[in-house]
C-alpha cells in the first residue's frame, strides 16, 4: 500500500486497476464481484458503454469552464435533472462536486429563507439520530451519530438539534419557534438501513407546512434510482422544498445537486454561494447519461424485482448469523451477530466486495446493472462467510 496517503482510511488490503459491469480486477488480475459501487456511485458498474462513450465525447470538446458562463451540457443536464425530481415539487437546482457539499447548500438555503422571514432567532436545523449528512464541519455537526463528533474538532457549528427517527412527539416538541427547517435521509445509510415510516414523514411535512418550517430531504445515498424509484422520498407522497443529490447522479464522476422547491427555488442571489467546479461540463454530461439509463420504468422496476431476489434469498437461508433484513430496491442491511468487519475480510478473500453500516450490519448497494446470476452467486459467497463464522 502506498504510504504518502494521510490515514484517514480504514481499507481493505486490495489494489483495484480495472472494472466491467458489476466485476472488478487487482493489480494481479484477480476478479471480484463488487456489491458496493463505490458506496452507491457507480450505479451503472464500472465501463457502461453510456457513459464511458459520454464521457469520452465531452473531454473531447469542453471539460470546464467557469459557472461565469453556461455550457450547453450543463444547461441540458440541470433541465433533465429538474424534471426528474417534479414528483416533489422541484423547481431549480444549485450544482456542486459532493453530498456534503450539497448539504451545505441545502442548510444555506434554510437559514436565509428563515432569516429573511423572520429575523434572528431561527436558524436551527433538525436532523435525525443515526443521520450522516457529511464530513465537512457543518455537515459533521447536522449528523446526529455521536462517533461523528470528537472532541478533537470542536468547536461545532452550532443550531443543530437530534431526535429520534419516526418519534413524531419529539420532532413535535423540537419545532418550537427556533428552528428553519427538518432535514432527514428517507433511508439512513450509513447507521443500518433504517427506512423511515411514510405515515411519520407525512406528519412531519403537515407540521412543516403548519409552522412555516423548510422540509429538506437528503437523498445523497437514496436518490437516482437506488431504491427502486428516482428518489426514495417519492414513497411519501409529499412536497419537499430542498432536495440533495450527489453519489450515483453522474456514475462516478464527482458531481451533487441543491434542488428547490416553490419556497425556496428564489432564496439563493447572485453571490450567495458558488462552486468552482460544480456541474462542469464533464459531470453534466456523465449524470446525462446516468439520467438516460436510469429514470425510466422499466429500469427502476428491475431494481425492485433485484432487490426483492437479494433479500428473499437472504431471508430463505433462516440463518443463524442473520438478524432483521431492511431496505428498499438496491439499498440493503444485513443485522448480523458478529462484527461485520471481519466478514468484509473474509468475502474479500473469496472475492466478493460488501460494505458494512454500523458495527453490525453488513450494506449492500450493488450496481443496477448486475445480474440475477451474480446476485446469486455473490450472495452464495457470503452465505458460506457467515457458515463459516464461530457461533454467537
Amino acid at each position: 500500500m502506498n504510504d504518502c496517503f494521510m490515514n484517514t482510511y480504514h481499507r481493505l488490503p486490495v489494489v483495484l486497476t480495472e472494472g466491467r459491469g458489476a466485476q472488478l480486477t487487482d493489480q494481479a488480475g484477480k476478479t471480484y464481484l463488487d456489491f458496493t459501487s463505490g458506496i452507491a456511485v457507480n450505479c451503472l458498474g464500472h465501463n457502461h458503454p453510456a457513459l464511458v462513450k459520454a464521457v469520452s465525447s465531452q473531454a473531447a470538446k469542453l471539460i470546464h469552464t467557469s459557472n461565469y458562463f453556461l455550457s450547453d451540457t450543463s444547461f441540458v443536464f440541470a433541465d433533465r435533472l429538474v424534471a426528474a425530481c417534479k414528483a416533489l415539487g422541484m423547481q431549480r437546482v444549485f450544482m456542486s462536486n459532493s453530498g456534503a457539499e450539497a448539504n451545505e447548500g441545502a442548510i444555506k438555503i434554510a437559514r436565509k429563507y428563515s432569516q429573511t422571514r423572520y429575523g434572528n432567532g431561527r436558524h436551527r436545523i433538525v436532523t435525525l439520530k443515526g443521520s450522516f449528512h457529511g464530513r465537512t464541519l457543518t455537515t459533521l455537526s447536522a449528523t446526529g451519530q455521536d462517533r461523528f463528533h470528537p472532541d478533537s474538532f470542536a468547536p461545532y457549528t452550532e443550531g443543530f438539534i437530534f431526535v429520534e427517527r419516526n418519534d413524531l412527539v419529539a420532532m413535535e416538541k423540537a419545532l418550537d419557534g427556533t428552528v428553519a427547517a427538518v432535514l432527514m435521509e428517507p433511508i439512513q445509510g450509513e447507521s443500518g438501513i433504517w427506512p423511515l415510516d411514510t405515515s411519520y414523514v407525512q406528519a412531519v411535512a403537515r407540521l412543516c407546512r403548519e409552522r412555516d418550517v423548510l422540509l429538506m430531504f437528503d437523498e445523497v445515498q437514496s436518490g437516482v434510482g437506488r431504491t427502486g424509484t428516482f428518489l426514495a422520498s417519492e414513497l411519501f407522497q409529499v412536497e419537499a422544498d430542498v432536495i440533495t443529490l450527489a453519489k450515483g447522479l453522474a456514475g462516478g464522476v464527482p458531481v451533487g445537486a441543491v434542488l428547490a422547491g416553490s419556497r425556496t427555488a428564489e432564496v439563493l442571489g447572485v453571490g450567495d454561494h458558488g462552486s468552482t467546479f460544480g456541474g462542469n461540463p464533464l459531470a453534466a454530461a456523465a449524470g446525462l447519461a446516468v439520467l438516460d439509463t436510469v429514470d425510466n420504468p422499466e429500469m427502476l422496476a428491475e431494481i425492485r424485482r433485484k432487490g426483492d431476489l437479494v433479500m428473499e434469498t437472504v431471508r430463505s437461508w433462516q440463518h443463524p448469523q442473520v438478524g432483521e433484513i431492511r431496505g428498499r430496491g438496491l439499498m440493503i442491511g444485513i443485522d448480523i451477530a458478529s462484527d461485520a468487519w471481519p466478514v468484509l475480510e473474509a468475502a474479500l478473500q473469496k472475492s466478493l466486495l460488501l460494505l458494512s453500516a454500523g458495527q453490525k450490519t453488513l450494506r449492500l448497494l450493488p450496481p443496477y446493472i448486475i445480474s440475477d446470476a451474480e446476485i446469486k452467486e455473490g450472495l452464495g459467497i457470503l452465505k458460506s462467510v457467515l457458515d463459516n463464522l464461530p457461533p454467537q
